[in-house]
């Protein structure tokens, strides 16, 4: 059974950091490249960050620069640190493998698209 858990989130004023993390377990974690979304209330979920099994990163643009998207293979996690946090940036954030992940970064997807999902970690950021 895939399970893929995230912890993290919270709130927080903006320009503040956050480091959300995802334990994967129930499947070959290395076949899968791994990412991060986010569904901000009223709006669809979109890709933010995504990484595949040889190192491989995509960032959507309006987190470039601000969001690092990292993995400890050897611990099945996948990490997202997210510094210089804006009010925009609040949203609910999921933890996602699926074979043609980076394809879905800065775009709107639906759940069924993806093969496995989290629970999600909410993230708030205050002005």
């Amino acid at each position: 059974q895939v399970q893929l858990v995230e912890s993290g989130g919270g709130s927080l004023q903006a320009g503040g950091s956050l480091r959300l993390s995802c334990v994967a377990s129930g499947y070959s974690y290395s076949r899968y490249c791994m990412g991060w979304f986010r569904q901000a209330p009223g709006k669809e979920r979109e890709g933010v960050a995504s990484i595949d099994s040889v190192g491989t990163i995509t960032y959507e643009d309006s987190v470039k620069g601000r969001f690092t998207i990292s993995q400890d293979r050897n611990k099945n996690t996948l990490y997202l640190q997210m510094n210089s946090l804006k009010p925009e940036d609040t949203a609910t954030y999921y933890c996602a493998a699926d074979p043609n992940l980076r394809l879905w970064v800065g775009r709107s997807v639906g759940v069924l698209a993806v093969y496995a999902w989290g629970q999600g970690t909410l993230v708030t950021v205050s002005s």
